[in-house]
């Protein structure tokens, strides 16, 4: 069993690391206050590349594996999971499905420029009524010629009221719940589609998140995102394993932040003569948050190998995700209690990583779902 990361992937992790602390860290506050789309830093960033991470060399990509993936992650979320949330969604659910089955002129339309960060792509799953639950999605599409005719609407969306592209996901007939989804592709300025609410979240602030709209929306025949229709969900399937994994990724990136944090001010902090972390108690609460941590680390990046090797790995992106987010539920705990009433002060970032951490519970699963998903798994037919 080997666990160390090849030199090219140890000289990623490097880059990517001070790229985030010279470029995104002095800016995270800014942008959590702001709860704007960071536009300039959104351009600087795009500069580097970066947005083309899991697509090939020669279309202008990084050609990164899932296991470099997360270590890109893990480090853009220690930045700013606000920052991390738009750059994550136009790299991974953004531009997928435009990759997997786009056409060329599509892919020059859409995928590349969005590569460069010169578009803003985004994903359409949620809506009022259906987030884990896909088969009540209530957004329709019927055939009419050569086109198909969009109705419905999005909540919940990532990027949605900046977005130049849509992946949707409707359904040919909600007779047949799940069995009946697809993917569509919708851009901006096509007659019907709009931006609805801006949702003012409690965390994750920065990527800025809201309702779509559409509205006898037509499309092209090309625009449906499969070879074939009411395959919908079998697509997600392919990308499903590696949204979970992201999202450990990018909950283990907050507590390593937090953490970090941590250990400073209890070196720093005076208290009845000494520093804080001199004290048994407060040493034992490092020890618990570096153990999770360690073993959070340890299934992402064991979960990222296997999908990485085409092995099965629906188990262990489901036990990733849903261990890692706890943990960094627990980690940004603990921090703002070993900062005491400085951890309750906006002024100091421990109240941004408590409250960015709540976001990633949902994304990907919920935990209900996913533990009753594993527990069907592991108990199997009774």
């Amino acid at each position: 069993m080997d666990f160390a990361l090849t030199e090219e992937q140890e000289f990623f992790k490097k880059t990517i690391t001070d790229t985030v602390d010279r470029m995104i860290v002095p800016k995270a506050r800014e942008i959590d206050e702001k709860d704007e789309f960071p536009w300039e830093l959104w351009r600087e960033f795009s500069s580097l590349g970066y947005l083309g991470l899991r697509y090939p060399e020669e279309i202008g990509g990084m050609n990164a594996d899932p296991v470099t993936a997360m270590i890109f992650y893990e480090q853009i979320a220690r930045g700013s999971v606000g920052f991390a949330q738009s750059v994550i969604m136009n790299i991974l659910m953004g531009t997928y499905f435009v990759f997997r089955f786009g056409s060329d002129a599509m892919k020059e339309r859409c995928l590349y420029p969005a590569m460069k960060g010169e578009k803003v792509g985004t994903m359409c799953f949620t809506e009022d009524q259906s987030g884990s639950d896909l088969s009540a999605t209530r957004t329709t599409v019927r055939k009419e010629g050569n086109e198909w005719v969009i109705n419905g609407t999005k909540m919940w969306i990532t990027n949605g009221p900046v977005a130049d592209m849509a992946t949707v996901l409707a359904t040919t007939d909600l007779a047949l719940g799940a069995k009946g989804l697809n993917f569509f592709l919708v851009e901006k300025g096509t007659p019907g589609f709009s931006a609805g609410q801006v949702l003012d979240k409690l965390g994750c602030r920065g990527t800025v998140t809201g309702e779509l709209v559409f509205d006898n929306v037509r499309v092209p025949e090309e625009n449906l995102l499969g070879k074939e229709l009411n395959r919908g969900v079998e697509y997600l399937g392919e990308i499903l394993d590696e949204v979970r994994v992201m999202t450990g990724a990018m909950a283990l990136g907050i507590a390593q932040a937090a953490f970090d944090e941590g250990l400073e001010y209890a070196r720093k902090r005076v208290a009845f003569g000494k520093p804080i972390g001199t004290y048994q108690l407060i040493r034992a609460k490092f020890a618990d948050m570096a153990t999770e941590m360690e073993a959070s680390r340890l299934m992402i990046y064991y979960a990222a190998w296997r999908i990485r090797e085409k092995l099965s790995s629906r188990k262990e992106a489901a036990m990733a995700k849903m261990y890692a987010t706890e943990t960094c539920c627990k980690v940004v705990d603990e921090v703002t209690r070993i900062w005491g009433a400085n951890g309750f002060a906006h002024e100091y970032n421990p109240q941004r990583h408590f409250r960015d951490a709540r976001f990633l519970l949902y994304g990907g699963g919920t935990h209900e779902i996913i533990r009753d998903l594993l527990g069907r798994m592991i108990i199997g037919k009774v």
